[in-house]
């Protein structure tokens, strides 16, 4: 937040605004039990203007980034925000329910926020990672990042040597013909044909961070390297207006189709990489960061006037603006196209399906990467 507000104090009063959301936002999401988030809040206007917020589903992925983030704040407002607790006594009540979690990411996450609050039983939820974590079968990218990161946060801790070696290398075997850019998933089988050479943002910034994040906690130059590299790739492919695009064709680094653009991506998501990367000695893309986070509030697919994407008074920012296309038929039809035909762009689609519309969602992650990524990472 220092360097920011020397480089740009209009954007460092737009991130402070941001925070405070988050703070006030987080607690409307959290489960009535107090052990867990909602999933999503969906937004729904009436005609005179007001709004209903709508509470669904329920994720233990999302409540451990939340957990991430809010441990960065004073132990009274981590209080505020979790339901009484600290984000280390939250991440308690996480790690009870991982007897019952099947799914790698959500184990992960959970571990990574036991490691980074010190919690007793972090040896437990890393045991529940490794059951989890088959040796030799691909796992989604985004998962095998966490499991990466969840071990780097460990390793001052617990000896997990071996098992964050593996981790390390699963990720950087997983590029195709050395691009830089990294597929949807560690190998094949877990995506058609056709999506094969599909990566999407996400699948970019947490392996960089992770690998970053090895790095830093073990000295692994070639580790810095890759991430250095995949970052200053998405950098240089970063849209006129600071968006951070969606999906890339991963052999040949360059994009598939950049819409939607989703907040999480401008405010948290690319920061929070981006800023632990630099901290671990890479390349700093401040500009770039800054520049993402621009787009917040100078939407140029909205226009002038056009919706606010930052509703303080309800305690959301919206999820993204998108085409608005059925079943994301431009999306799809990108998706099959660059694999038979690299370098075809379908430019007719761009007329016909304008990037104009707002998901009126909100969810908890979004607000836990952004308290992660401005507050905390790295230089927590």
């Amino acid at each position: 937040m220092r360097a920011l507000a020397e480089a740009d104090q209009p954007l460092h009063a737009l991130a402070t605004r941001l925070l405070g959301l988050a703070e006030t936002g987080l607690p409307a999401m959290l489960l009535p039990t107090g052990d867990g988030f909602v999933f999503t809040r969906v937004g729904t206007a009436a005609e005179d203007g007001s709004w209903t917020l709508e509470q669904r589903g329920t994720s233990l992925r999302y409540a451990a980034i939340t957990a991430l983030g809010v441990r960065f704040l004073p132990l009274d407002r981590q209080r505020a925000v979790l339901g009484g607790h600290t984000a280390e006594e939250f991440t308690g009540l996480l790690i009870q329910q991982l007897p019952s979690v099947v799914n790698l990411g959500d184990a992960a996450l959970v571990a990574w926020a036991a490691a980074e609050t010190g919690h007793p039983k972090l040896s437990d939820a890393l045991d529940r990672v490794a059951a989890l974590d088959e040796s030799g079968r691909p796992q989604y990218t985004v998962e095998a990042a966490w499991v990466l990161s969840a071990l780097a946060a460990a390793r001052s801790t617990v000896d997990v040597e071996e098992r964050l070696a593996a981790a390390r290398d699963r990720l950087m075997g997983a590029r195709i013909d050395g691009s830089p850019l990294f597929p949807h998933a560690t190998g094949p089988g877990l995506n058609p044909w056709y999506r094969s050479h599909v990566g999407c943002f996400a699948d970019q910034t947490y392996p960089l961070q992770a690998l970053a994040r090895a790095h830093a906690s073990g000295d692994d130059p070639e580790a810095l390297a890759a991430a250095d590299a995949c970052a200053a790739r998405i950098c240089a492919l970063q849209g006129d207006g600071g968006q951070w695009w969606w999906h890339y064709d991963a052999p040949r680094g360059e994009v598939v189709e950049g819409y939607p653009v989703y907040s999480v991506h401008q405010h948290a998501m690319a920061p929070t990489a981006l800023l632990d990367l630099a901290d671990a000695g890479g390349t700093d893309f401040g500009a770039a960061i800054r520049l993402g986070l621009r787009w917040m509030t100078d939407v140029p697919e909205l226009g002038p006037g056009g919706e606010p994407l930052v509703l303080d008074e309800l305690g959301v920012t919206w999820r993204k603006v998108y085409r608005g296309d059925p079943k994301k038929a431009v999306r799809a039809a990108r998706g099959l196209t660059t694999r038979v035909a690299p370098g075809l762009k379908l430019r007719p689609l761009d007329r016909v399906f304008r990037p104009a519309s707002v998901d009126r969602e909100c969810r908890p992650y979004e607000f836990g990467w952004m308290l992660y990524a401005w507050l905390g990472g790295l230089r927590g």
